[in-house]
């Protein structure tokens, strides 16, 4: 049995009553089994992580920047071992997380090291003849966090980092599904120096130990990662105890192709953005808009790149495309394909199971799909899987109009040559990101966070640091005088 909770600087069991089991679903072996936290051990996380904020809060930006520093040198002597754990408790090629899942995560500690020493602010001023003002930007306090199983580790230190950074203890609550490089996250940077009871970690079921902790009084503020449906009740419920709240929701990312596109780069950026992660990604291209001229072209290009994908364990190097998170999910997926084409939509290349697919994993060949009803629920809907879209418009205005109708806003991407066209693209396309000629790229120093469903809040960047931070207006007198004319407003007595 393994001890999925980290709680005031050490490893624990759950006192839960359920058995979690990790489960590599590119292969149907276990990972590891461990009982499951409950609203006890969330209860002794947040007056941990209370006790703890007093400390590392007093500690200074300098102070704080060193042990997370030292935080990612733990890491990178580790990366090895922890890429290969997050790829087999997710079904991710081992690639992606040594190529891109690792590195990115530890340079995410890197960059809120330095953040931690850039607390922005207005420069004192004068704003009235008798007073000067400051600005304080002070941590919030505790924070409770909830990361997906899709990036486990990334999603972590989107959620951990700029929180620590500032000041704050945090309760981060991983995916029972993922929880194992999370823990070893937590453990890494109590090794560095970070008090214990600042990064604590709970396993267990949204409704069990994700209720507890948005429900707590003492948590300040609640950090999540995960789906539309559930950030709405988040946000209810964090509501009405008057709890700021951060969402990253869920995505339907359109890919624009204009005419004028280099017809080779958006094929292979359309496979490489919708099947990135086995498409299990807020971020991937889901919906291809395609101008007419190129559309037929774009297609079949795109079917043939997708037949070419290899489709692997988790742990094989050659594997371009693991598995999806579990056999439920997959069956999920299946399904809205299967409705797609039940309503007049066609399956150009995949919409089914690999015929050799051992048995209890969770593999779905990369699919393409064209006539689909712009309403429909697989243009609407996050599918969450392997499943591109390819749909045809005829203007520009068309083109943007059909990437803009749907109720996300997350990312987007628009392809073409023209600077005119792309700048437009970027302006008038409700995202949170719009990426040109490109889709899926992403940097410690840049904002990631959605419009409209997708949610509201940042992570990375100096804007998500920001956001874990209250702003603190000081005002002080600079004259030695004891009458002020704007007190002439209060009372007029003589002051003698």
């Amino acid at each position: 049995m393994t001890d999925l909770n980290f709680i005031d600087g050490a490893r624990r069991p759950g006192s839960g009553a359920e058995t979690l089991t990790v489960v590599d679903p590119s292969t149907g072996e276990t990972v590891a089994t461990g009982t499951a936290a409950d609203a006890k051990d969330v209860a002794e996380a947040v007056a941990a992580a209370r006790r703890a904020f007093i400390e590392w809060s007093a500690k200074t930006p300098g102070e704080r920047s060193d042990i997370m520093l030292a935080w990612a040198d733990l890491l990178e002597a580790r990366a090895e071992e922890i890429a290969a754990l997050e790829s087999r408790q997710g079904g991710k090629p081992i690639r992606l997380a040594e190529g891109f899942d690792i590195p990115g995560s530890i340079d995410n500690v890197r960059f809120f090291a330095a953040t931690a020493r850039n607390l922005e602010g207005k420069a004192s001023a004068e704003y009235s003849p008798d007073h000067t003002s400051s600005i304080r930007r002070e941590p919030v306090g505790v924070v409770g966090s909830i990361a997906p199983w899709n990036y486990p580790l990334q999603m972590a230190a989107w959620k951990a980092l700029p929180a620590v950074a500032a000041g704050n203890a945090i309760v981060l609550k991983p995916s029972e599904l993922t929880p194992l490089t999370s823990l070893i996250f937590a453990e890494t940077a109590h090794e560095a120096g970070m008090p214990a009871g600042v990064f604590n970690v709970v396993t267990g079921s949204g409704a069990q130990v994700g209720a507890a902790l948005v429900e707590h009084p003492d948590v300040d503020m609640v950090s999540f990662t995960g789906s539309t449906r559930v950030g709405r009740e988040i946000g209810a419920k964090a509501a009405g105890a008057v709890k700021r709240v951060h969402l990253e929701l869920g995505g339907k990312a359109p890919f624009l192709v204009f005419d004028d596109a280099d017809l080779e780069a958006a094929a292979r950026g359309a496979v490489a953005g919708s099947l990135i992660n086995g498409g299990q990604d807020c971020t991937a291209a889901t919906r291809a808009y395609v101008q007419r001229p190129l559309f037929d072209d774009f297609v079949a290009r795109v079917a043939e790149l997708m037949e070419r994908v290899r489709i692997g364990a988790a742990g094989e190097p050659s594997t371009d495309l693991g598995s999806l998170i579990s056999v439920a999910h997959r069956d999920k997926v299946a399904a809205m394909v299967e409705d797609a084409v039940d309503n007049g939509a066609k399956v150009v290349c995949g919409g089914e199971v690999p015929a050799d697919a051992p048995e209890d994993t969770a593999f779905y060949r990369p699919t393409l799909i064209t006539g689909a009803a712009q309403d429909s629920t697989i243009v609407q809907e996050e599918v969450f899987g392997p499943v591109l879209v390819a749909l045809p418009f005829d203007t520009d205005d068309e083109g943007i109009a059909l990437a803009n109708d749907t109720p996300f806003g997350l990312a987007a991407s628009a392809w073409s040559t023209s600077v005119f066209r792309t700048q437009r693209a970027s302006r008038e396309i409700q995202a949170g990101c719009v990426w040109i000629n490109d889709h899926i790229p992403i940097f410690s120093e840049m904002p990631h966070g959605g419009y409209k469903a997708s949610g509201f809040g940042k992570d990375m960047s100096q804007y998500s640091f920001d956001e874990y931070t209250n702003v603190k207006h000081i005002v002080s007198d600079i004259t030695a005088a004891a009458h002020k004319e704007w007190q002439d407003l209060i009372f007029t007595t003589d002051r003698g």
